[in-house]
């Protein structure tokens, strides 16, 4: 008490420094939004770590501005329940999954996810934060799609330097390694752009910006070549445009637009070689096809056996090969359908929580809507930012919405994430309709809020550590000589930290099979060690087949046959289709000196696939020769 009055310097710091944490959160989600992209989309692990590593800073900061913030406040919408229920469906199909890293991985994805939205959905309510937001990302979409432009001008097919797949020459890809992921991006946040030019309240120079960003943007998708990309953006868009018609005031640049967008598609279309090939690669001998529609019926069998949890987190890849097509020889990783992946990897109920949040989050956007657009006076009448941003991050979501059916951008971390933020912020909205989603924390609530995000900055912290130092081990062993033993150490230090990653165990073990095949003296005590390892990968992941391949092979080397019969049948019912399954079947039978019995599996496994298979040509031409020899 200073001269009978009660000094309140304590409580202004407390406010200024609750100020200066929401900037670094804000901050540091803006950093995650930037990394993601850049970082090739984020899907490998050593990359994604970044994006970890930032969303444990933002969870410091959130736990400090908690005790901080001098009356601090939830914002719980309804969606947020769903959220904790997937996340903690999640947790549980982790924990009862077949193959423990693969689907801790996904996991970690979906607690990063989960984090985020909460933080979007609690700390940037302000205009200001929005609009920082919606910048960004449109900026970082003007400068993907300048890149993705110059690799389709220059016909580069690098990213960052490094080659993309053969299959993508000719189209842009930006930073992404797939032409469609980055067409999803785009797609996203193209319509927050356009709305912001057609019903924002921005001065001269910033819609000229807004507009020729835009215009790039729109160039940025068609260069991808995308038709999927393609389609959602024009059906989104059109589903913009038609709204904007019907607002007073508004009629005439939306028309002007949607001509500029018909005529540029049209254009582009008729005038594009490649473009004209995409699409009528479709239709095949007068039929609609497409390599999609196999993968998609894999995925439903997959359901079908697995209804109601399915196969496990992110485990659609790995049990794949149990119901590949013929016509689909590589693997695939995802199933081409966000939603068909889901109901293969989570079951009905996984998907069931999924389309209920994004149900959730239609909901709170029209009745958002009817709040954000009645504050600016019906949005024909008076422009406005907060309708602005509504109703083109409502319409990016749409259009991933649509894409969904046809790739799997939202499981591209860097794409999942802009998703989230949109969806977080468009939660935000909930409180324009009532106060009662508003929950005061007291001293129980910031206990216990304060418990859930230690526990998640300890757990993605450690994890973080722990993918640290294993990619650090891989990079090791990547640099040193094949075979040598400073290679085979890194990745035994490798297995050490993550003695649940069954590559680890079956790359040792190829290391050791490939010391063997030398011949020398010693050759099967280095068989005896990849026969090890290998049995090691299938203990930990029970669908590895080319594990079951590679023990079959070293047991022939050893001569022991019989032992290899059994690791041959395991693999050809983990991989009934497979031609590098059929090769190597057809070479166990060679070796056994059973050349009719070699002879069907190797012209299979050339039926499968004529070209790029070695194994299945050479031995086939040395069965010919000998069959011919015995008639």
């Amino acid at each position: 008490m200073i001269n009978g009055h009660v000094s309140t310097r304590g409580f202004m710091d407390r406010e200024e420094l609750d100020i200066w944490l929401g900037r670094g959160i804000l901050g540091l989600l803006l950093a995650v939004l930037i990394v993601a992209p850049l970082a090739m989309g984020a899907v490998l692990q050593s990359q994604f770590v970044m994006v970890q590593l930032l969303t444990v800073l933002i969870l410091i900061a959130w736990g400090a501005r908690i005790w901080i913030k001098p009356k601090p406040r939830l914002l719980w919408v309804p969606t947020c329940w769903v959220v904790i229920a997937f996340t903690l469906y999640a947790g549980i199909a982790y924990w009862l999954a077949d193959i423990e890293y693969i689907a801790r991985m996904e996991w970690i994805k979906v607690l990063v996810y989960a984090f985020l939205f909460f933080v979007i959905v609690n700390n940037f309510f302000r205009q200001e934060s929005i609009q920082a937001i919606s910048y960004v990302l449109v900026t970082m979409a003007l400068v993907l799609a300048v890149y993705a432009g110059l690799q389709f001008l220059t016909g580069s097919n690098q990213v960052w330097g490094m080659p993309r797949p053969e299959q993508y020459a000719g189209r842009g890809s930006g930073t992404y390694i797939c032409p469609n992921h980055l067409a999803g991006f785009l797609e996203m946040v193209l319509p927050i752009g356009l709305a912001f030019v057609l019903g924002g309240r921005l001065g001269h120079v910033w819609r000229i910006v807004l507009v020729y960003a835009c215009g790039v943007i729109l160039a940025g998708i068609a260069v991808t070549v995308s038709r999927g990309g393609w389609i959602a953006t024009g059906l989104a868009l059109g589903v913009l445009l038609v709204f904007l018609l019907s607002r007073p005031g508004y009629r005439i640049p939306a028309a002007a637009a949607l001509i500029v967008l018909i005529a540029g598609g049209v254009w582009f279309l008729g005038n594009t070689r490649l473009s004209q090939e995409r699409f009528d690669q479709i239709v095949v001998s007068g039929r609609v096809d497409n390599p999609r529609f196999d993968l998609w019926q894999s995925a439903w069998e997959m359901w079908r056996d697995h209804p109601w949890l399915g196969v496990g987190p992110a485990h659609f890849n790995e049990r794949f090969p149990q119901y590949r097509p013929e016509s689909i020889q590589a693997m695939p990783d995802r199933a081409h359908n966000d939603y068909l992946n889901t109901l293969a990897d989570f079951g009905v109920l996984g998907l069931g929580g999924v389309l209920l949040a994004l149900g959730l989050v239609a909901w709170g956007f029209f009745r958002s809507w009817r709040q954000v657009r009645r504050s600016s006076d019906d949005f024909g009448a008076k422009r406005s930012n907060r309708s602005a941003f509504v109703l083109g991050a409502g319409i990016g979501m749409l259009a991933i919405l649509l894409h969904s059916w046809v790739d799997f951008n939202m499981h591209i971390p860097a794409n999942a994430i802009v998703a989230v933020t949109l969806i977080g912020l468009l939660s935000t909205h909930w409180r324009h309709i009532s106060d009662r989603y508003w929950v005061r924390l007291r001293l129980l609530g910031k206990i216990a809020a304060t418990l859930v995000l230690l526990a998640g900055i300890l757990y993605l912290g450690i994890e973080s550590v722990r993918r640290l130092r294993e990619q650090a081990a891989f990079k090791r062993a990547a640099m040193a000589k094949p075979g040598s033993e400073k290679g085979i150490k890194a990745l035994r230090d490798a297995f050490e930290m993550e003695p649940n990653n069954a590559e680890t165990a079956y790359s040792l073990g190829e290391r050791f099979r490939a010391k063997s095949w030398q011949g020398d003296f010693d050759y099967e005590k280095w068989a005896r060690k990849a026969i090890q390892w290998f049995e090691r990968a299938t203990a930990i992941n029970p669908y590895h087949y080319r594990a079951e391949v590679r023990l079959g092979m070293c047991w022939d080397w050893l001569g022991d046959h019989e032992k290899a019969d059994s690791h041959f049948d395991r693999a050809l019912e983990l991989d009934p289709n497979g031609y590098f399954t059929m090769a190597y079947v057809g070479w166990h039978y060679v070796q056994m000196e059973r050349y009719a019995k070699a002879k069907p599996y190797l012209e299979r496994s050339r039926s499968l696939k004529p070209r790029d298979n070695p194994v299945a040509k050479t031995y086939l031409r040395r069965v010919r020769n000998h069959l011919a020899e015995k008639q």
